[in-house]
């Protein structure tokens, strides 16, 4: 399972990226959802990559995002304590921004988006 957590703001989008934002139900920055690993979200995925940030999901920070909120579908995280990576939210994670594909590493990130 994915967890999927939009990064940006909306200036800037076009329409079909700001209509499958709407579809994932990511509205608003700092908002994560769970889905499932199947080819439908991972074109939905691939289509917005540029606007969320994303990886696998641990058992620990599934509990406790489940715990934290009763809508399984949508959750309100605060922004990070510490900031996004060092050079934000226009770069890659793999050139040393907060975008793309993290891994497990997402799990930290959430963690520290939970208060």
């Amino acid at each position: 399972m994915f967890v999927v957590l939009r990064v940006r703001g909306s200036a800037g989008k076009k329409k079909d990226i700001s209509e499958t934002l709407k579809l994932l139900n990511l509205t608003k920055p700092n908002h994560c959802i769970l889905v499932p690993k199947n080819p439908v979200y991972e074109g939905m995925i691939a289509k917005v990559k540029d606007f969320i940030t994303w990886g696998e999901v641990s058992n620990e920070v599934k509990k406790k995002l489940l715990s934290k909120e009763k809508d399984a579908k949508l959750f309100r995280l605060h922004p990070p304590i510490g900031g996004y990576e060092r050079k934000g939210i226009r770069k890659g994670f793999n050139q040393g921004g907060a975008l793309g594909y993290r891994g497990e590493k997402i799990n930290k990130l959430i963690e520290k988006m939970m208060i």
